[in-house]
Formats: structure tokens, sequence, C-alpha cells
């Protein structure tokens, strides 16, 4: 029973009173499209905000005794993930500026469903990432350059750009991202919040334009673990129009339920020294002192042979499993969209490059279209390889010789200037490719910073550990609360951490 007192009088209030004095779905909701309306254009994490938000969540007001876990929460989705609304599913692309389907992704009904309003789409990079190898992060022809709140001439990571923007920069408390190969986990540590890639398999990817069969999953981005872990208890469950999901309702908990802040005690932890530098150094040194001081015994773990070796046929997989896939999708669209095939969209990019292609190009797109299908023996190597290699020889391998529950390492560096000119200068991140070509959960919580950029610290595990590592995670996060907000400032010579270094001393005469 709930058990809130009364300031006057101090009487004990009744639960139905007390939840009319919960803020209503329609407060809620106009809060986040009033902080959504006071920080656009400055990060451009928003591609459109849902015309219908405020009926939606209206209607939740009317039906207050049917309320779900997720009553009145105003959530954004990243604009690969299909809404019912007014709104096109555009994976970044002008291509796809007509995709208005009408229908919703299984894991959008499901919020729906716990009681989320659905009051945006988010800015990505372009087809998430998978166009071109000099792209910039967080660019698209639809949304243009989203930039990092911290700094707002650094990056914001992709391809899950907008997401983490409008998480960190405070316009809702969680959003939804997809991840291939880092795009949850690497927009969440560099933005400073939370970011969780579920096993695969966990979370529908009906009506999520696709890259890859194998490593997709749609996952929570949010403010804190617990937001995160309310979340996925929403979206996660069995969709039969997506095999990959058949053991998810046997698989799914109450993610948040199971939290506890006092899970890392007597857990053997592994550290991926072989995973670790570009400059998160101290960062991770603190970190690891919290997880010790909360109890884990961490054993150090030097090497890992195969790190270099998974890459390659990972690559090889994405580049055929993508045009298998994204034709497959784009057969369901409706007939205002005129590309129908990957052949289409490279056509289109060419005869509209000054929209598509003023930055950088469409290398990987033309290396997908040259791919021989799923029955192509070299396709079906390397995805049994890279398989093996991140999965069985690889998390697994190195959780069972070392004798620990989870693995920990620091997520990726802290964020990299905008460059136009040259793309994405990339420093380093740790191994999350291990836990995204296996499949596996992997789970990044602020750690810290560096000279005032967000870095993140990121916990693995084997396949269905999902409730395990977010409940790690979790009571690190109770322990550490490394998460500050935002400073929007121009540029990082502006920093107080920076400035004074910068300032030129006077002349002596």
């Amino acid at each position: 029973m709930l058990r809130n007192l009364l300031l006057a009088g101090a009487l004990l209030v009744p639960a139905a009173a007390a939840a009319q004095q919960q803020p209503s779905a329609v407060d809620r909701t106009r809060d986040a499209i009033r902080r959504v309306e006071a920080l656009e254009p400055r990060v451009n994490a928003v591609i459109a905000l849902e015309p219908g938000a405020i009926e939606e969540a209206r209607a939740l007001d009317r039906n207050r005794r049917a309320r779900g876990p997720l009553f009145g929460m105003p959530i954004m989705v990243k604009d690969n993930i299909e809404t019912k609304g007014a709104l096109p599913t555009t994976a970044g692309s002008l291509a796809l500026a007509q995709n208005i389907t009408g229908r919703d992704a299984p894991l959008v009904a499901r919020l729906r469903a716990a009681g989320a309003v659905i009051v945006g789409k988010t800015n990505l990079s372009e087809w998430a990432n998978f166009r071109d190898g000099e792209s910039i992060s967080g660019w698209s022809a639809v949304g243009g350059q989203t930039r990092n709140p911290y700094v707002l001439n650094r990056n914001a990571c992709g391809s899950s750009t907008g997401s983490g923007v409008v998480v960190a920069s405070g316009m809702v408390r969680a959003a939804i991202g997809t991840e291939t190969n880092g795009s949850i986990t690497c927009p969440a540590s560099v933005n400073g919040i939370v970011g969780f890639k579920p096993t695969v398999g966990l979370v529908s990817r009906t009506y999520v334009v696709p890259i890859s069969h194998s490593q997709d999953t749609p996952g929570p981005m949010a403010a804190t673990v617990r937001e995160a872990a309310m979340v996925l208890t929403a979206i996660a469950g069995t969709d039969p129009a997506d095999a990959a999901t058949k053991e998810a309702d046997r698989r799914k908990t109450d993610y948040a339920a199971a939290l506890s802040d006092n899970s890392l005690r007597g857990k053997r932890i592994g550290v991926m020294r072989f995973a670790t530098g570009f400059g998160t150094e101290a960062a991770f040194d603190e970190a690891l002192a919290t997880l010790r001081r909360e109890g884990a015994i961490l054993v150090d773990i030097d090497k890992f042979e195969g790190m270099g070796k998974i890459g390659g046929d990972s690559y090889k997989v994405l580049l055929s499993e993508f045009k298998a896939d994204l034709n497959a999708y784009l057969a369901t669209t409706p007939p205002t969209v005129k590309t129908r095939t990957l052949a289409d969209l490279i056509a289109f990019n060419n005869a509209n490059a000054a929209a598509e292609l003023p930055l950088f190009g469409q290398d990987i797109f033309e290396g997908s279209e040259k791919t021989k299908g799923l029955d192509d023996p070299d396709y079906k190597a390397a995805r049994a390889n890279s398989l093996r290699m991140a999965g069985a020889e690889g998390i697994d391998k190195l959780l069972k010789d070392n004798n620990v529950v989870a693995l920990v390492g620091p997520t990726v560096s802290a964020a990299w200037l905008i460059e136009p000119v040259h793309g994405d200068y990339y420093p380093g991140g740790g191994a999350g490719t291990l836990a995204a070509v296996a499949g596996y959960p992997h789970l990044t919580v602020p750690m810290g910073e560096v000279k005032g950029l967000p870095v993140g610290l990121s916990f693995m595990g084997p396949k269905w550990a999902d409730a395990l590592i977010l409940s790690l995670g979790y009571d690190y996060e109770q322990a550490s609360q490394k998460r500050k907000e935002p400073q929007f400032l121009k540029a990082l010579e502006n920093s107080p951490e920076v400035e004074r270094a910068f300032e030129g001393q006077p002349l002596r005469r």
C-alpha cells in the first residue's frame, strides 16, 4: 500500500488519490514537447514530432484504470522503426520520405500497451551507418547533422545518434535505438547515458529497417539503468514474424524488479585489459575501484588472440545480409516508395547526389549489391566463423577460462570532432564487437569524463544473461553516480577543464 504522507495533517493518502496526484500523461507529453522545442535545432536530434502524441496521452488519461507500467512516459524512437501515425519511417534517407506504412513495429505496439506515449522520431546515421566507409556519424539527408550536447562541435556517435542525444539533453527519459555493432552502446557512452543492447532475439525486429538478421536488435537508451530495464521489460517478447524471438517469452523477466544494488558482491568479474586505452585509463581505474568497493572480485584478462580476426568475417556477413534483408523489407513498403531494391537506392542516390551524397558516398551499398545471396558458401562460412570466434571461442571462453560471470571494459573513447572533410575519426573502443557479433547482451553505464566529455563502462555476458548484466550495471551506477548534465558548449576549449590551458600568457616588456 502506498504510504505517502500528506504534509498538512500527516494523513495517509489512499492509493486512488495518490494516483490522481501523479502527473497526467498529457502533462508529461506536453513537457517533453516543450523541451524539444526549447532545444531544437540546437542539437538537431529530432527528425519529427508525432502530431497525435497529445491525443494519445489524453486517451491514456481517460483510461487511468488500465494504466500500464510505463503510464504516460514520453518515449522517442529511432527513425528506422515504424510507427503507425502520420510520420514516415525514413532511415534518414530521402528515398523513404513517403514510407508511411500505417503499422507499428511490434516493439512500438508493446510500448503503447505498457502506457508509453510515442512523441517523435529521432535522427540517425543514414541507413544506420551502413552506406559508406567514410561517413559522418549522426548525419542523414533527412535530419542533417546531430550534435553532442556536451560539446556541440563533437560527434554524438551512431547510428542511434538522435536517441542518445534526446535522452542526454533531457527531452525524454528514454528512447529506442537499434544496434548491429555499437549503434546503441557507442552513442550512449559518448552522450553520458545508459544504453543496453539485448541478446539478439529478445526484442522483435519486425518493421525495423534492417542491416543484418544475425546481429540487429532494438534496445533501450535511458537516463538510468532502472528506466532502461523498465523499457526492456515492455518491449521484450516473442514475435511470430521474427523467428529469432521464439525463445523470448520463455527467457524474459521483469528486468526492473530483478535489479539489486548488492548484485556485485562476491561476483567474479573479468577485466578486459586487452580492450583498454584510448584516453579512458583514469576513468576506468576509478570505475574498477568502485567495483571492488561494491564487493566484486576482479580478474584481469590481459590477452584475447581472436580480437582482430572477427571483423573481416562479420563485415562479409553484414554485406550479404543487408542486400537480402533490405530488399525483403522494401518489398513490404507502400507503393509511394519507389525504391524497391538496393539497386534502386544506389540509383536514387546517384540521381539525387546533391542532397544524398554531399559529404560521402555509398561504397558499402555498392559492395553489398555485388554479394551473391544467403546461399553463397563464402557467406555461410563467414557467419559460422564470426559467430564461433565471438561466441563460443570469444565471450563464452573468456568467461569459462577465467571463472567469471561477466566482463567489463571501457565502452569507447570520448567524442571526436565532427569532421566533414575526412569523415569520422574514431580513436578506438573496447570489445563491444564481441557482444555484437555473438548476439550477447551489452550494457554501458556512465563512468566519468575525459576533459569534460563523457565515457562509459561496458558490462557484457553470455546469451540470455540480460537480467544479470543490467543488475551488475545498476549496482555500479548506484555506487558511482557518474552521470552529469550536458553543458552545450560550443567547443571543448570553452570548458573549465581546458579553457585555462588555452589562455595566452601576457607579453613581457
